[in-house]
Formats: C-alpha cells, sequence, structure tokens
C-alpha cells in the first residue's frame, strides 16, 4: 500500500479547514485527500503547529525546512518528496502516486450482504 504523507504549515487546526474565513483551496485539497484514501492509499498529515516532532523526525522534511520556511506543505509519498510550496490538485496527486483521477466526488463503498444493506429493510 502507497503511504502519502503531508506535512502543512502551522495552522489553527490540523486541516486549516476551521474558522468562518475558510481557504477553498484547503477545503478542496481535504477532499482530495478523502478521495486518495478511497482509493487504498495510506494518507498521514502533520501540521508543524501541532505535531512538529513528525517534522523533525523526517530528514528529507529537516532538509527541505532549513531550505526555507515557504516550503511547506511539503508531500512525500513512500517516503519520497513530491512536492512542495502548493497544495497540489487531484489529477496532480492521482499523477503522483499513480492513480486514475476521477470525477471531483470520491467513490463510495457500501458493504452489501445478501444483496441487502443490513438493517435497510429491503430483506
Amino acid at each position: 500500500m502507497k503511504k502519502l504523507e503531508v506535512f502543512d504549515p502551522a495552522m489553527c487546526c490540523p486541516t486549516g479547514v476551521c474558522g468562518v474565513d475558510v481557504d477553498p483551496a484547503l477545503a478542496q485539497f481535504a477532499a482530495d485527500l478523502k478521495w486518495v484514501e478511497a482509493q487504498g492509499v495510506a494518507v498521514a498529515r502533520y501540521n508543524l503547529g501541532q505535531e512538529p516532532q513528525a517534522f523533525a523526525a523526517n530528514p528529507a522534511v529537516i532538509a527541505e525546512m532549513q531550505a526555507g520556511m515557504e516550503r511547506p506543505p511539503i508531500l512525500a509519498v513512500d517516503g519520497q518528496i513530491v512536492s512542495t510550496g502548493l497544495y497540489p490538485t487531484r489529477a496532480q496527486l492521482a499523477q503522483k502516486l499513480g492513480l486514475v483521477a476521477t470525477a471531483d466526488k470520491p467513490r463510495i463503498r457500501i458493504p452489501v450482504v445478501g444483496g441487502c444493506e443490513p438493517g435497510s429493510g429491503c430483506c
């Protein structure tokens, strides 16, 4: 299973999607990360303001941060830095992960048992 790690700049909350003035780019990126997870990729997201130990534990991220504080967000796929300084689009994420980008909405998987969802009343 591939692993995507996102090292965000310091934000007020883990995703930056909070408060009254939400950045639409951060909201879209959060949706895109859910899509990536739905494709079977493990996603870990770290906020510099809340989880600095994750940054400090990764030598490649330390090197990027030493190159400049404008480097975050930093994205790594299976430990390799693949993007710095911006939040990639869904198509760019798909390309970096070897996925095929689909519509903006993630696939929804509904567990089916015997042709009916338990408790649905169809059985």
